[in-house]
């Protein structure tokens, strides 16, 4: 089984000390989106978790207690962008992230430490030339500390609409698309960054690009040092090519305030589930209810013998 935490929001940075309860104790409950009175008991046992996969703008607060988790197998997509505070609200300087960022992948090694530019958003002040200047910076400052950059371009969810409007950020058409990712791929192997796309079903693998698996069966079978049967999330979009997961996380809970985020889309929600947090809670910023229905997720290893 590979854990994703999360898709959903920012575990490593907000809810490392909850994260790490939880693998003491060995399970984690979740909430299905769809049906809160839904909810499995997913195991965290060595023996179950073939993969952590973390997601995260800031692992600050991870790097200290990383060997709680040294019996697992993990690698971290780092999110990195050229934005300001006012785009990610909440988030610390570049100086400090990039740091963090170098701190991680001396622990752990430059193939663990995924580096995502994602979402590229455009306007007229963060146009083509932005992108390609600011990117550039940051590639520098990440040269040797990733192997691979991950790269996608704004999705307009209906839910995130307002705020994108509120900026004057347009969709992107497949021209701009792919005078960005040129730029962007003769930058990165200056400093020996591959770039792949996340969900993208423009095809610029004439420009060197491919179509990443930001859960990576290839990458987890590496980790691993043998195969395993995971297949294809369907659960995905179309262009995702990521195999199946657990994702332990939950939404409306990341306090980062970035516009484009498509897994906050009340501020109310988001305020009501801290003050649900409960690090002793086997769910993430929630409560069981006596309506709530338990089912153990018996998933266990996908390693094939």
């Amino acid at each position: 089984m590979i854990i994703s935490a999360s898709r959903r929001t920012d575990i490593p940075a907000l809810y490392s000390d909850w994260f790490f309860k939880r693998i003491k104790e060995g399970y984690v409950l979740v909430k299905n989106p769809m049906n809160v009175r839904q909810v499995s008991k997913v195991s965290l046992k060595r023996e179950a978790v073939d993969c952590i996969v973390f997601w995260t703008k800031n692992p600050y607060n991870m790097l200290p207690k990383l060997d709680l988790i040294k019996d697992y197998q993990y690698y971290f997509q780092f999110t990195l962008n050229p934005y300001n505070n006012a785009i990610e609200t909440n988030l610390p300087s570049k100086s400090v992230i990039i740091d963090t960022f170098k701190r991680l992948s001396d622990k752990i090694g430059p193939d663990r430490v995924i580096w995502r530019y994602d979402p590229i958003i455009l306007n007229a002040d963060l146009n083509i030339n932005y992108h390609e200047k600011f990117f550039e910076i940051l590639a520098k400052g990440l040269e040797g500390y990733t192997s691979r950059c991950v790269i996608s371009f704004i999705d307009y969810y209906r839910k995130i609409d307002k705020n994108l409007k509120k900026y004057d950020i347009y969709e992107i058409d497949d021209t701009k698309k792919r005078v960005l990712a040129e730029k962007i791929v003769n930058i990165a192997k200056a400093y020996s960054i591959k770039i792949e796309t996340c969900a993208e079903e423009i095809d610029l693998d004439d420009l060197g690009i491919e179509h990443a698996r930001c859960i990576d069966p290839f990458l987890i079978e590496s980790l691993l040092g043998m195969k395993t049967k995971l297949k294809k999330d369907l659960n995905q979009r179309k262009a995702c090519g990521c195999i199946t997961s657990v994702d332990i996380g939950a939404y409306n809970t990341c306090t980062h305030g970035c516009i484009y985020c498509y897994a906050n889309y009340s501020s109310k929600s988001v305020k009501r589930n801290m003050d649900n947090y409960d690090i002793n809670s086997p769910l993430l910023c929630s409560r069981l209810d006596e309506n709530d229905r338990i089912v153990e997720k018996n998933i266990g290893s996908s390693v094939v013998p």
